[in-house]
């Protein structure tokens, strides 16, 4: 899946979901380390799980932040 963010640096997720598991996850832009971190991290991890990790997560002064983004994106392949 592509997922074209909102309101953070990154412009593009991509990732794949397999028996309900997160995988391949990719961001175009955004904190290159940050964001290769969080892919890894989530490799493999059940799509809820995730979820309940990731959302709500803000980036400073902005209302959601590159987790929160990927967060929204799973939701989307419920």
């Amino acid at each position: 899946m592509v997922y074209k963010t909102r309101g953070v640096c990154s412009q593009l997720i991509n990732f794949e979901v397999e028996d309900g598991k997160i995988k391949n996850v990719s961001f175009v832009g955004g904190c290159n380390g940050n964001l290769q971190g969080i892919s890894r991290l989530v490799e493999g991890m059940d799509v809820k799980e995730a979820i309940s990790r990731l959302e709500g997560i803000r980036c400073g002064y902005k209302a959601t932040s590159c987790p929160d983004q990927l967060a929204q994106a799973l939701k989307q392949t419920l």
